[in-house]
């Protein structure tokens, strides 16, 4: 478990640590602001796209195989984004951690399914699951200013390759090699070009809808073909003698719900993340440091909710009930932060809605995503994991990009008709806030209507024999 975690922790501490850094990477290298944004888009590109091959991968070659090729992966890209010279150097090494990250990620919770597969324990998995992926965010948001201002840029990539060269020496010691099913199971190459290409266009559709250059026709023309894409893959795997996507995997309303929520919860919590910064910094004007600082309740509180109370609730309440409560607490924490005043105190106004929206994430992520694996049969589990990881990552460039134009529309359309700047830029905000708040609204009627999960153990009896049958 140690070891899975490790590579967690270093996918999410390089992404936050990278976005601190980005400025003085520009200088450094010469980057221009459309280049820039290649840092993050060649990462996320990367990493979206081959989420679900590396899953089902993972199922066919087995986890073991899957996980440590993609963490030597991403040790060595981390080589070569810390040594760039040039911005395609920097690029390439972004790409290669993305392919890296992928593959790794797309196993870990389907090898953590396989060590825990009592719910008890499994609840705690994921709170302990969770509070990694938070505790990771927290230091990189602090970790990435301190860094870049005392050793450079460069050590916010050089730092991985310490912690993935100890990793894989503990992997290959300490993981246990489960075999796959055979990779004549599923060896589907047609299929796997298809969704991996209309994956990443979709993600680069979506990444850069925000971007000044862009206009609508282009963008709804990237789209078509990335929809084109995978309808075709989706065809494909209706007549594949061994399709990479078994469809049947989606027979389990809960585990398709399940994904559907998951959505729902990295929209507002990628969306609030971007735009929370900016109103921090250019409606209240902290710097990048106390910018890192002023996040900080949220993703601790998380982190404590997920880790001592996430597990306990899930088994006393169910996760069903458990999941509807975090959302609720999630889109109140967003409805209190989209009243945010223009000259707001942080401590009275934006501190309340962090606490309030850490308890929330910390009671629904690690319920979404035991709803998520807990439906898929065992030779599915390193698929079900890549579909999460997937559902996550194209819930958080959906929210991306949807809520930053939003508010920069909002914003917009206020200066132009005579508005002050700060006020224009708080209610473009305080919209993109409501909006988060209303997409976890329908993920917490979703919930209510569509995942339907035994409240504890020993009610499952009650319930319905196929939903017993799958948890």
């Amino acid at each position: 478990m140690g070891v899975l975690l490790a590579m967690q922790l270093m996918v999410i501490l390089d992404g936050t640590i990278v976005t601190v850094a980005l400025p003085t990477i520009q200088d450094d290298l010469g980057f221009t602001d459309s280049g820039l944004a290649w840092v993050v888009n060649a990462y996320l590109i990367a990493f979206a796209g081959l989420l679900l091959l590396s899953g089902r991968l993972g199922d066919l070659l087995g986890g073991k195989r899957v996980f440590i090729a993609g963490l030597a992966t991403f040790t060595l890209a981390s080589v070569l984004a810390g040594l760039a010279v040039n911005p395609a150097m920097l690029i390439a090494g972004r790409f290669g951690q993305g392919v890296g990250g992928a593959m790794a990620s797309a196993v870990i919770l389907g090898m953590i399914v396989a060590l825990y597969p009592r719910p008890g324990e499994q609840a705690k998995a994921m709170g302990i699951y969770s509070f990694v992926s938070a505790g990771g965010g927290a230091i990189g948001l602090i970790a990435g200013g301190v860094i870049t201002q005392t050793l450079g840029w460069e050590s916010a990539f050089l730092v991985n390759v310490p912690i993935g060269i100890a990793t894989l020496v503990l992997a290959l010691r300490f993981i246990t090699g489960q075999p796959g099913i055979g990779f004549d199971k599923g060896a589907d190459l047609l299929g796997a070009a298809l969704v991996t290409i209309g994956l990443s266009l979709g993600v680069y559709t979506i990444a850069q809808i925000a971007e000044p250059e862009s206009t609508t026709g282009r963008s709804l023309g990237l789209g078509a073909i990335a929809v084109a894409l995978l309808i075709g893959f989706l065809w494909r795997q209706t007549r594949a003698a061994t399709p990479l996507l078994p469809l049947r995997i989606f027979r389990d309303r809960r585990l398709s719900t399940a994904n559907l929520v998951v959505v729902t919860i990295f929209v507002a919590g990628f969306g609030f993340q971007f735009l929370g910064a900016l109103y921090l910094q250019r409606v209240l004007g902290l710097d990048s440091l106390h910018t890192g600082l002023a996040f900080l309740p949220a993703p601790v509180t998380l982190g404590i909710t997920s880790l001592f109370l996430s597990s306990r609730l899930t088994g006393r309440f169910g996760i069903r009930k458990v999941l509807m409560s975090g959302m609720t607490a999630l889109a109140a924490g967003l409805l209190l932060l989209s009243r945010v005043p223009e000259q707001g105190n942080y401590f009275a106004d934006v501190m309340p809605a962090l606490f309030i929206m850490g308890v929330g994430m910390g009671l629904a992520l690690p319920a979404a995503i035991m709803a998520a694996m807990s439906g898929a049969a065992p030779e599915d589990q390193g698929l079900a994991s890549g579909l999460n990881n997937t559902a996550q990552q194209a819930g958080g460039a959906i929210g991306l990009a949807v809520l930053a134009t939003a508010a920069a529309a909002v914003t917009a359309d206020r200066i132009e008709s005579g508005t002050a700047a700060m006020t224009a830029l708080r209610d473009g905000y305080s919209l993109a806030f409501l909006i988060a708040a209303g997409v976890v609204a329908a993920g917490t009627v979703l919930t209510a209507f569509a995942l339907r999960t035994p409240a504890t153990p020993e009610t499952a009896a009650e319930e319905s024999e196929p939903a017993t049958a799958a948890l």
